[in-house]
């Protein structure tokens, strides 16, 4: 008579012996504890010899009775998972660990907007409060300054002070949060994740987002009733938030992620609302030097004078559209330099 080979442990090689192995599995997972246990010794002692077989039966018997029929059905399930696992790797088929296939970025974003929401609803008064008080302020400020006769020049001031709500949760907060991240080491956890990290990056300014757009909408419509313009035309707020946002966001979470130190991630965050609040209230042909050039260059530019069309007499929709459209490309590029940023402040 001829005898398989037998491998580590007593236990045979032979495609034939790993098929009743995965059929016992399957039978004890099917049946009640004490069949289980009971196909699983079966299965044993097939597989090894009488000496060895009557003990597993007597310690598989032992275990279902006293412990219960949940704790026999987990002895049994284990021990015929570990014949399996033996009889693979003997048999020479590779067990490698099914890998998680990469996150779609809806169900990514969401995933970190749910996040971070809930981390964020700690200090949801003060961020909508700061937001709201500091525009609000220099609205009431320039409202003694600014002829209200000077409708493009009101228009500005209100559309520049509407954005810069923005402006401070994408540039100033989030260069904060992610310089502190970096700081803290805590970015590991985010690039273990099957995510991309444009879904990182926006996910989390949107949660700061949430809280900032009451102070989006009561900015604007303050602004609007101080200086005298129409209210028709702020429908638009909900695009020209969302594409400021987002391109803004690209700059404050690389400023974050690329600072040494998150005490120079706060100071890029606050410098940058500056230059977003003095060069979005002044007209382009009011600005000194070449400061027009800078302003070209800021996308939030592009949001502040979408808005400001909206509130003139006769709104150029064209104009409207061309300048949401470069905002949305500048965010795109903006959010995959974010998304390396991250990458290479992970592997830093």
């Amino acid at each position: 008579m001829t005898v398989a080979p037998v491998a580590r442990g007593g236990l045979p090689t032979t495609p034939a012996r790993v098929a009743r192995a995965q059929a016992a599995i399957l039978d004890g997972a099917a049946m009640p504890a004490g069949a289980a246990s009971a196909t699983a010794s079966a299965t044993a002692g097939a597989a090894m010899p009488a000496g060895a077989a009557s003990a597993t039966a007597s310690a598989t018997a032992g275990a279902a009775m006293p412990a219960g029929a949940a704790s026999a059905t987990a002895s049994a399930t284990a021990g015929a998972l570990a014949v399996d696992a033996v009889d693979a790797v003997a048999s020479g088929v590779p067990v490698v660990p099914a890998l998680p296939g990469r996150t779609p970025f809806p169900a990514a974003f969401v995933a970190v907007y749910r996040g971070q929401l809930s981390r964020g609803r700690v200090a949801r008064m003060p961020l909508m409060f700061v937001a709201t008080l500091q525009s609000v302020g220099i609205l009431l400020l320039l409202r003694g300054v600014v002829s209200v006769s000077d409708v493009r020049t009101c228009a500005q001031v209100v559309a520049g002070c509407t954005v810069l709500v923005v402006a401070f949760v994408a540039l100033n907060l989030l260069a904060q949060r992610f310089g502190a991240l970096r700081a803290a080491g805590a970015l590991d956890y985010y690039l273990t994740l099957p995510i991309p990290g444009t879904a990182v990056v926006l996910g989390t300014a949107a949660s700061y987002a949430t809280f900032a757009t009451p102070g989006v909408v009561v900015t604007a419509f303050t602004g609007a009733l101080l200086f005298d313009l129409p209210l028709s035309g702020l429908w638009i707020l909900a695009p020209v938030a969302l594409l400021a946002g987002a391109s803004l966001a690209g700059i404050g979470a690389a400023a974050g992620l690329l600072a040494p130190r998150p005490e120079l991630a706060t100071v890029a965050g606050q410098l940058g609302m500056s230059i977003v609040l003095f060069l979005g209230i002044i007209p382009a042909d009011r600005l000194p030097g070449v400061g027009w050039l800078v302003r070209d260059a800021l996308p939030s530019s592009y949001a502040v004078d979408a808005l400001t069309e909206t509130f003139l007499p006769a709104v150029r929709w064209g104009v409207v559209a061309l300048d949401l459209g470069v905002c949305a490309l500048v965010a795109l590029a903006t959010l995959a330099v974010a998304a390396g940023a991250l990458r290479r402040a992970g592997t830093a």
